[in-house]
């Protein structure tokens, strides 16, 4: 694709107005997207794959280099697209809203397009709506057929203010879909496989087709094998290529046998930071038709595209995949909390330090399955970089969206970052003519909100959070007490019961020749990572203003802490480079590692194995502190047992520190060469130092230069040989991709309801069991039975990889659910491991071996669990594992929205306590044998109906079954979402 820059005097104000760069994706509508329309109507069978095939799949099959006009381009490339116009030319005359469809006028005269005026309709409900829900509103009236979506759905968004409370459901069709490599590989195997499923039912495989644009961009799987070396970002790209060419060229297959799909090669960047500077569109238009871009995405970051004003959240990969196919999301319209910023941050503060102020204050508001919107004076402080890191970071205040309308800063971020002078007016133009534009120049229309909380910007102070959640944030004035608190504290998320003789331990061992040290809090892994911080110029500048102010003073961080420096896309290198202040970074260990996802996912690579005994050889709880957001236990390395967020330049202070057991205010840092104590004030930037580097470093050209580059693909992507076939033909000594056995012996008949008879208990867990618990995305441990089965089939141990590289294997997946090596299941009485009791023998075996026990006896089982059940990243591994490992329901004070709703994919049952109950009020132990009585036809099954749970032993009790709407309730009956797609997709 070609972005076209214009490097003018504006450019430069901009970034001189804002202190900070803004910057985001700059594409004109992509015509060939004009199959996302094909939601909008019944004409669903319409294939491209083979008109574009010649033509470069960078663009979903249009060449953005060449000269023609897109429209042009399709009608010359693909006659069958002609017919889809003609279709897509008689939606508006189809459309119960057809008079409402109206021309927006260019300036100059012509128009921009058509589109759905929401103004048109003349209801005052309309204007008090918040932004948010009008981009539900819009969808809903374009794609209004009366069938998928019913003209009693449009009035239920409308009446938003009275119908959010009553929890009424929704149809929505956003506009793409979002991967990353961790989640796209098995959403690829899926489709892979239902084709074949298609074929053996005597269905058109050709039907299991992505219907709308779908952006794989693969950053999940670089590991920072090697790091504090200038050729570190090659050394690991050889090795992430070596330990997954399989997956690649399986994706790079994927992305030839399926329509509208764009696959981001490795070394990249961040799917999120690409997502945000590359892929956003902010208004699509499609065949002349306009309307606001929307992505749901396999990543729960997803929400990061907020911040540039496009509704995104994440949603589980089997969600996503019928979504792929043309089905609607089936969601509870979302009630808004409005959040009011104002002032301005104080010298020094960050926009990190803002985040988890802000995750704190809404995690304790309680904001789960709601819609953040942000607004106030305080917005125009705030660069569309600092927006979009507080988006991203939705997931953790637990927001299905932390969203910013678009207003002035967007347009400036748009034109920074290279659109067409012609591509924002048309945004604009749009959004103001459906009232969808904030501009704080003119009186505001007052909206309503479910719920109102406000923050004085003035207020933020340096904090960091952890050591094992987001939202435990600690001001840094209070981080040393904090830590020995968390030292003394039973074990917990905010405790590790230390014996008060053992805390001041210091053990010294032999590293490469030199003496070193290691005592409680001692930072071993110290990376500034993740899309959260790396696509900020500010913090990312910041630090290596950091780096530069301690190597004028002779500062070193310690050869034994294992620094990182993995920027979310190439436009941060370059800026680095610009400014100077990369080799400054280099010469503290923060060397460019490689462009992806790593430690803040698991990725940290090895500890040196002096650093790695050190730690368990004296049970030292040693800390990694990353410009991350997630922090939890075993997630960020095995032997890091206490794990901090932190704000890039934080992170330089605390590895320069050597550990978190400091006084920042008042304990020295380090010292110079000729003994002088230095403190944290005197290596600290200001704001204004931060700001004249961004406007001197941050360039338009770098974005052009980059993107340009990307689109050419990497040497060893280039050179990677692939099938073209339309199905994929499975290896069946393959580690990396096998075929799945969810339709194997499937019928055109669904299944029906089932309820649960006579079930052990597999687990039984206490309150915010996460994802990364249920379904660990790291290192494959050498006892696991997951090590087992590698190593069974001639795996050396140093090719493992991680669980988030085999996604696309379920006989390893299946082995790795509950595989944590840090979860605690209250079964074994305190012990922490991924262990579990077979109840009918008491033996005590990994859960993988207990549940195959319990499914070849034909033992149903269930699991126990407290609040929070499933948070943390979306993960469809942590339903499609424990359906694989035989559990039927799942008992738990609360879900994560998410993780409930994979869960009904997969066919397992939430249950909720009643409030106020649990297992231990209710007095269960997990030794009881449990059934839950469910209707056999699922007429009889209404969404949140009660239903009893019995035990062996006499209890009773009464549950919520969490099947939230009644399409939920369809996906039951028919075994899963994806074999209700299928019986569709065949019936059609």
């Amino acid at each position: 694709m070609y972005i076209a820059i214009t490097n003018s005097s504006s450019s430069s104000a901009i970034l001189r107005a804002s202190s900070k760069v803004r910057f985001s994706t700059s594409l004109q509508p992509k015509p060939c997207l004009v199959r996302a329309s094909l939601l909008s109507s019944p004409f669903r069978s319409v294939s491209t794959s083979s008109a574009f095939r010649s033509v470069s799949r960078w663009s979903h099959g249009v060449d953005w280099r060449s000269s023609v006009t897109s429209r042009a381009q399709i009608v010359a490339v693909a006659p069958v697209v002609q017919q889809f116009q003609r279709k897509i030319a008689t939606m508006a005359s189809e459309n119960p809203f057809k008079g409402i469809f109206t021309s927006l006028p260019k300036p100059g005269g012509g128009e921009f397009g058509k589109y759905y005026s929401l103004p048109a309709l003349n209801d005052p409900r309309i204007d008090k709506l918040p932004y948010s829900i009008k981009i539900l509103l819009e969808s809903a009236i374009r794609n209004c057929d009366d069938f998928q979506v019913t003209k009693n759905d449009v009035e239920k968004i409308i009446d938003w203010e009275n119908t959010s409370p009553k929890q009424v459901e929704i149809p929505f069709k956003p506009a793409r879909v979002l991967l990353q490599d961790f989640t796209g590989v098995p959403a690829v195997v899926d489709l892979a496989c239902m084709r074949d499923a298609m074929n053996r039912l005597g269905g058109d495989s050709k039907k299991i087709n992505p219907l709308v644009p779908v952006d794989l961009v693969i950053d999940h799987s670089v590991q920072v094998d090697v790091a504090r070396s200038a050729n570190a970002v090659q050394a690991n790209m050889d090795l992430e290529f070596q330990r997954n060419n399989e997956r690649f060229a399986f994706l790079k297959w994927g992305s030839h046998a399926f329509d509208n799909m764009l696959v981001v090669p490795p070394g990249s960047g961040i799917v999120h930071q690409v997502n945000l500077e590359y892929l956003g569109r902010v208004v699509f238009n499609t065949d002349g038709v306009l309307y606001p871009d929307s992505v749901v995405g396999t990543d729960s970051h997803t929400t990061m595209i907020d911040g540039l004003g496009v509704a995104g959240w994440g949603v589980g990969g089997i969600e996503a995949e019928a979504t792929m196919l043309g089905q609607p999301m089936s969601m509870v319209l979302p009630g808004v909390v409005g959040f009011k910023l104002s002032g301005k941050l104080q010298n020094g503060v960050t926009a990190t330090d803002l985040v988890l102020t802000v995750t704190q204050m809404l995690r304790k508001h309680g904001v789960v399955g709601k819609f953040v919107e942000f607004f106030g004076e305080g917005m125009s402080e705030l660069s569309l970089a600092d927006r979009a890191t507080i988006a991203n970071m939705s997931p953790e205040y637990g927001a299905t969206m932390g969203f910013f309308p678009v207003d002035r800063v967007t347009l400036q971020y748009l034109k920074l970052t290279g659109r067409s002078d012609e591509t924002v007016a048309m945004i604009e133009a749009y959004l103001r003519a459906n009232n969808m534009f904030v501009d704080y120049s003119e009186p505001q229309q007052e909206k309503v909100y479910s719920a109102y909380l406000q923050l004085d910007l003035n207020d933020v102070e340096p904090c960091i959070s952890g050591p094992k959640r987001p939202h435990d944030r600690v001001p840094i004035k209070d981080m040393k007490a904090d830590w020995h608190a968390c030292l003394d504290n039973k074990v917990g998320f905010k405790g590790f019961a230390v014996p008060k003789e053992a805390q001041e331990k210091v053990v010294s061992f032999p590293f490469n020749g030199q003496t070193a040290e290691l005592k409680h809090g001692s930072v071993v892994i110290a990376a500034i990572t993740s899309c959260t911080n790396t696509s900020n110029p500010s913090v990312m500048l910041g630090a290596g203003l950091v780096a530069k102010k301690a190597c004028e003073l002779g500062l070193e961080v310690k050869p034994w802490v294992k620094t990182s420096l993995a920027p979310g896309s190439g436009v941060v290198t370059k800026y680095l480079l610009q400014s100077g202040l990369q080799k400054y970074l280099d010469q503290q260990g923060f060397s460019i590692v490689g462009y992806g996802c790593t430690t803040c996912i698991g990725n940290s690579g090895d500890l040196h194995e002096s650093v790695a005994s050190a730690i368990t050889d004296n049970d030292i709880v040693a800390a990694a502190v990353l410009s991350g957001n997630r922090n939890f236990e075993g997630r960020v390395h095995p032997l890091t047992r206490a794990n901090y967020l932190a704000s890039p330049p934080l992170v330089v202070a605390y590895a320069l520190a050597g550990t978190v057991d400091i006084d920042f205010e008042n304990e020295p840092i380090g010292t110079t060469k000729d003994g002088k104590n230095v403190y944290f004030r005197d290596v600290w930037p200001s704001t204004e130092e931060i700001a004249q580097v961004v406007q001197s470093s941050v360039l338009p050209d770098m974005f052009k230069s980059t993107y340009n580059a990307i689109t050419q693909g990497n040497p060893m992507w280039n050179k990677l040989s692939v099938p073209t076939s339309s199905l994929y033909s499975w290896d069946p000594n393959s580690t990396y991709i096998h075929e799945p056995p969810y339709f194997k012996d499937m019928t055109m008949d669904p299944p029906g309801p089932h309820g649960v008879k006579d079930a052990y208990c597999l687990l039984n867990f206490g309150d915010s069991i996460t994802t990364d618990h249920i379904s660990p995305a790291g290192s494959i441990h050498k006892d696991s039975p997951a090590a087992k089965f590698l190593l069974d089939r001639g795996v050396d141990r140093r090719d493992f990889n991680s669980y988030g590289s085999r996604r696309g294997n379920d006989e390893i997946m299946a082995r790795g659910t509950f595989a944590n090596i840090r979860i605690v299941n209250k079964l074994l009485n305190g012990e922490v491991g991924p262990k579990t009791i077979h109840i009918p023998t008491g033996e005590k075996l990994s859960v993988f071996d207990v549940a195959t026990r319990y499914k070849e006896a034909g033992q149903d089982t269930i699991v126990l669990a407290g609040a929070e059940y499933g948070s943390g990243s979306s993960r469809d591994w942590a339903a499609k594992g424990p359906m694989l490992q035989g559990v039927k329901a799942v008992i738990a004070k609360s879900f994560e929205r998410i993780h409930r709703s994979n869960l009904v994919g997969m066919g397992i049952i939430p249950l909720c306590f009643k409030a106020g109950e649990d297992a231990e009020t209710l007095g269960l132990t997990g030794h009881e044998r449990y059934t839950i009585d469910l209707p056999s036809k699922v007429s009889e099954i209404k969404p949140g109906q009660d239903v009893t749970v019995t035990t062996d032993n006499g209890k009773s009790f009464t549950c919520t079954a969490r099947f939230d709407t009644q399409v939920e309730l369809t996906y039951f009956d028919h075994g899963g979402i994806l074999q209700y797609v299928i019986r569709n997709l065949i019936k059609e």
